[in-house]
């Protein structure tokens, strides 16, 4: 049989838009010949809805699109996903085939954890489904459904499917692929099919859907995978008929089969047989990205998509000359292009010569536009005002403060009157530990690098020149000692420990929720554990009020990691 992946881009509540995807996939599917076509989780909404599922007349509105696309339809199977409301609200896989809506199967698993809120949303299904095209069976899931070690994927083996499909919607983090990957050999293997998993690509506020979608035999060997992060329609011809020869040497599942007491009759949906092919179609499969290429290509596609998505036409970056605003002005540049760019300096007293001439020559690197405005009669105007409030104070981390907060008024000025989107640039080791100021460097509408750490920070900046094969990015940038600039002869290490030693804490403690005697015992320096851990806890209150940013672990801070602002354990 030939199957089509088609791994499209959505836009969660664009109902017609996301529909004319749709149509052009299944048109493209139809063109090659294709028996069966994939479309992602809930592609004709977007994913994640989130609380548009709640509003009936969302889901009136998906549901007329539904019957629309349905109609469009002819001889080839269209597995698509879409809410179903009937007496209770499901997360389904529709079958559609010949201008009509031919069956439906529920997702079963429905996941909470992490980015995941299914059960806030949808009720579990429980009956599973077999298509029959010719002598090939075929068993749907979706998306938590085959992440799972036992049904739906033994019971639909057990019915004899031969392939099992799955319609998937699977967030990105770096080294998801692999993870997909190798959970689906295991799949494969164990349950002597073929499995398919058609995945989501794209940007979603935080969440990026990286593709990467996959076919893999009986064996747990690879057959096809699509490309990262961009849309693709993977076609590719299957024998799922060769399990058999497997299936009859392998007993196991005879005995699984005994142990449950049989296997209860699927609802089975026949369709016309696999058409005869002239060729056979056995693409060349996509080659996986390098770590650093994965970090790049996300926050490239989640900035695109965010800017994009939202109407948004040029953005803003505040570049100081330092690491972090030059590598979000590259990234920016490399997605929208140079045109749609506005890179603003703003120095003060404290900003050095270098500094000022390096924000200048990346600026014209990048060819983007550049300015200066110099914020030092502003911070006059703040300090007259406010000092008679300030008699007899020595000067401390207030009007350092106040130089921040002024550049993020700048930046929010020219956004106003320009609708140029503010993108930050913090980054997640600094976002960790509160070295940010509310109001100042956290203003924008985009955190770019919210979920990057800074030695990460310049591992990327690195590459991006590799990649440009020139200094797209001036060595002297990279090569200075990070400093805010807010007083005197400031380096991050008088605040903080040198980033190498303090971003494996960091991620111990975010990320795997390692304690601090755990932290202690791990060998980490306790010195550093017990800074570290003080200021993540105290600056709660800050990530909350930061803009959203993509997200690249596997947990990363706003929807993903949930810790109370008000909260007394030491941690």
């Amino acid at each position: 049989m030939r199957l089509a992946l088609a791994q499209i881009n959505t836009v969660v509540g664009d109902l017609d838009g996301n529909s004319a995807r749709i149509l052009a996939g299944l048109a493209e599917a139809e063109a090659a010949g294709a028996d069966l076509v994939l479309f992602p989780e809930l592609a004709l909404t977007g994913y994640p809805p989130e609380d548009l599922l709640l509003r009936p007349g969302f889901l009136r509105a998906a549901a007329r699109s539904l019957r629309t696309l349905a109609a469009a339809t002819s001889e080839t199977v269209v597995l698509l996903g879409a809410p179903e409301l009937e007496r209770d609200l499901y997360n389904a896989c529709f079958v559609l085939a010949g201008g009509e809506v031919r069956g439906v199967y529920r997702k079963r698993f429905l996941p909470n954890y992490g980015v995941f809120d299914e059960d806030r949303y949808f009720a579990s299904g429980h009956e599973f489904l077999l298509l029959r095209l010719g002598e090939v069976l075929v068993g749907p899931t979706v998306c938590e459904d085959i992440w799972q070690p036992g049904p739906p994927a033994t019971e639909l083996a057990l019915a004899g499917a031969q392939l099992l499909v799955n319609i998937s919607a699977s967030p990105f983090h770096v080294g998801k692929g692999l993870e997909r990957e190798e959970m689906i050999r295991v799949r494969a293997r164990d349950n002597s099919c073929f499995v398919a998993l058609c995945n989501a690509v794209g940007g979603q506020d935080e969440l990026v859907f990286d593709g990467g979608s996959v076919v893999f035999d009986d064996e747990g060997e690879l057959v096809a995978r699509a490309p990262s992060f961009e849309e693709a329609l993977l076609v590719v011809d299957l024998d799922p008929a060769a399990t058999v020869g497997r299936r009859l040497r392998d007993v196991r599942r005879r005995a699984l089969a005994r142990e449950r007491g049989g296997t209860r009759a699927p609802e089975e949906i026949v369709f016309a047989p696999p058409r005869a092919q002239t060729g056979i179609l056995h693409p060349e499969p996509a080659r996986p990205l390098a770590e650093l290429e994965q970090m790049r290509r996300a926050l490239e596609l989640g900035l695109g998509d965010y800017v994009g998505k939202n109407g948004f036409g040029d953005v803003v970056v505040g570049v100081s000359g330092g690491i972090d605003s030059a590598l979000t002005a590259a990234l920016c540049t490399s997605v929208l292009g140079a045109g749609r760019v506005h890179g603003v300096s703003m120095p003060s007293r404290y900003s050095s010569a270098g500094t000022r001439s390096d924000a200048a020559a990346l600026a014209a690197s990048l060819g983007i536009d550049f300015r200066e405005i110099a914020i030092e009669p502003m911070v006059d105007a703040f300090s007259r005002a406010v000092a008679p409030s300030f008699a007899g104070r020595e000067a401390d981390l207030t009007e350092e403060n106040l130089q921040a907060r002024i550049r993020g008024t700048v930046l929010m000025a020219l956004s106003n009157k320009f609708g140029w989107l503010v993108i930050a640039t913090g980054n997640k080791s600094e976002l960790s530990v509160g070295y940010s100021t509310l109001y100042g460097d956290l203003a924008g509408g985009f955190a770019l690098l919210k979920d990057v750490y800074k030695t990460d920070v310049f591992r990327l900046a690195n590459a991006l020149n590799e990649q440009a094969e020139r200094e797209l990015i001036p060595r002297s940038i990279i090569e200075r000692a990070p400093s805010a600039e807010l007083r005197a002869d400031q380096r991050d290490e008088d605040s903080l420990p040198p980033y190498p030693v303090l971003d494996p804490v960091l991620k111990a403690y975010v990320e795997d929720d390692r304690s601090r005697e755990e932290l202690a015992e791990d060998g980490f320096d306790p010195e550093v554990v017990e800074r570290a851990v003080a200021m993540i806890d105290r600056a709660e209150y800050k990530r909350r009020q930061a803009p959203p940013g993509v997200k690249i672990h596997p947990k990363a801070f706003g929807r993903d990691r949930r810790t109370p602002i008000t909260n007394r354990w030491p941690g």
